[in-house]
Parts: structure tokens; sequence; C-alpha cells
């Protein structure tokens, strides 16, 4: 049975670029990762490595419009107001949307490899004028 979600493993070839924006961004941090024989990172929120990323040389294919592959990720979040205004102050591409029937808005990103993530806050502490 299925509890809980472990992590997101991301492979890029913007190693560092992907750290600092997962940094920058989602407030994650490098914190300990197992030696394994290739360069990556995991990135932490708080105890939990929650972004695992594999550098690889080059690009896969990317998947024609419509294909299968994971649509995106997602994280729960508190403090919304101020990671919109982090998000505005960077310049970031952002889309906030409300989930119908249910007490949430998302606050979709994507990151330097354009991964779509959403950052899910209680609809509770969103201002009304902003869903």
């Amino acid at each position: 049975m299925i509890v809980d979600l472990d992590h997101l493993n991301l492979r890029t070839v913007r190693l560092q670029e992907m750290i600092d924006w997962y940094g920058a961004v989602l407030g994650m941090e490098p914190g300990p990762r197992p030696d394994f024989p290739f360069a990556g990172a995991w990135l932490y929120a708080g105890e939990r490595a929650l972004v695992h990323l594999v550098e690889v040389a080059e690009e896969a294919p990317a998947a024609p419009p419509g294909g299968l592959r994971l649509e995106h990720g997602a994280f729960r979040g508190r403090g919304f107001a101020a990671f919109v205004e982090k998000l505005t102050n960077r310049g970031e591409r952002m889309r906030i949307s409300r989930v119908p029937g249910f007490p949430v808005v998302q606050v979709n990103v994507w990151d330097p490899d354009g991964n779509h993530l959403h950052i899910d806050f209680d609809e509770a502490e969103v201002p009304p004028h902003l869903i």
C-alpha cells in the first residue's frame, strides 16, 4: 500500500543550474547523497531528499506532444504570498489555479529543464483576488 511520495528523480544536463533553481525558488538545499558512480545531487526540504538530480551527458529526445511522460510533480507549500512575490521578483513563469471542489490553490512553475511542478497551498491563506 502506498502511503507517501518519497522523491522525484530528474535527469539533467544542467546540474548546477537545476541545483541553483531548486534552492532559489523552492528553498531546497543539497545534502547527503550516496556515493553513486555518476554525478548528481539530492535536494532536501528539511530532513527529506525530495528531488534527486542525475547528471547526464545529453538530453533525451523530447516526448511528442501528447506523448506518454510524467506530466508534473507536486509539493505542499506554506507562505503563498511570499512564494508568489519571490516568483514575481525573479521573473519566473507561473500560473495560479484553483482545484475545483477542493480548498487548494496551485502555483504552477517550470524548472530550467521545463519540468512542470505545482506547489499546493491551502485556500485559506490565499487572498481571494488572486484566485
